[in-house]
């Protein structure tokens, strides 16, 4: 018969040592693998909620400027045609009677900060913030220049709207008074305002679209 090995005691210990080693870095790695699962599917889940939350602004913003777009277009053919009737008539040596200049908007400045503070600001992109940013500077600049049309109408003709039209015009040229040279022009900047006012809603809308195109 064949004598069995010798086991010596430093074998004997380093078995249930390298046993437990293996325990030990088996539990390590489920340990490991569980809190990557987990911390995966969390963030899994939030980018879920952001790419929600981020075509919901979209939609919003999709929704209202393919309705301003549609009401503008309306609004700018108006404000060519009377722009172009009155200048047409001082062109022909007529003296077209002045109204009072009055521009309604129902823009809200705080609509934009509201995009932002729901999330747009870090969910939007970049060059959809800007294209809104440049639409929104656009609004802003066009308001005041109405805003200052309008002060100057208030001022100017409209106390005045019960004079004869010779108060307006020089019977002898026919031409308006220098102080009421700026009624043309403020119907000019109206027509101008609301072509600029649909271009820039356009591009955005555009931006806008293609943003929404690559969540899909």
């Amino acid at each position: 018969m064949t004598p069995e090995p010798m086991r010596t005691a430093t074998t004997d210990r380093k078995a249930p040592f390298l046993s437990r080693t293996g325990r030990w870095v088996a539990e390590l790695v489920l340990i490991f693998v569980g809190v990557y699962a987990a911390f995966w599917l969390n963030s899994y889940q939030q980018r879920q909620q952001d790419a929600q939350r981020r075509d919901r602004i979209l939609a919003s913003i999709e929704q209202t400027l393919r309705e301003g777009i549609e009401s503008g277009k309306i609004n700018r053919a108006e404000q060519e045609r009377e722009a172009a009737q009155f200048r047409r008539a001082l062109d022909a040596g007529e003296m077209p009677p002045l109204h009072p200049f009055v521009f309604i908007t129902d823009y809200n400045p705080g609509d934009f900060a509201t995009v932002l503070q729901a999330g747009g600001i870090q969910l939007l992109d970049l060059q959809t913030l800007t294209a809104l940013r440049n639409d929104e500077s656009v609004i802003r600049w066009g308001l005041s220049r109405m805003a200052r049309y309008q002060k100057l109408s208030d001022e100017l003709i409209v106390p005045n709207l019960d004079q004869d039209i010779s108060f307006f015009y020089d019977p002898a040229t026919k031409k308006l008074r220098k102080r009421f040279e700026i009624y043309p022009e403020a119907l000019q900047a109206t027509a101008k305002f609301a072509n600029e006012l649909e271009h820039t809603h356009t591009e955005l809308l555009k931006r806008i679209q293609a943003e929404r195109q690559l969540l899909r």
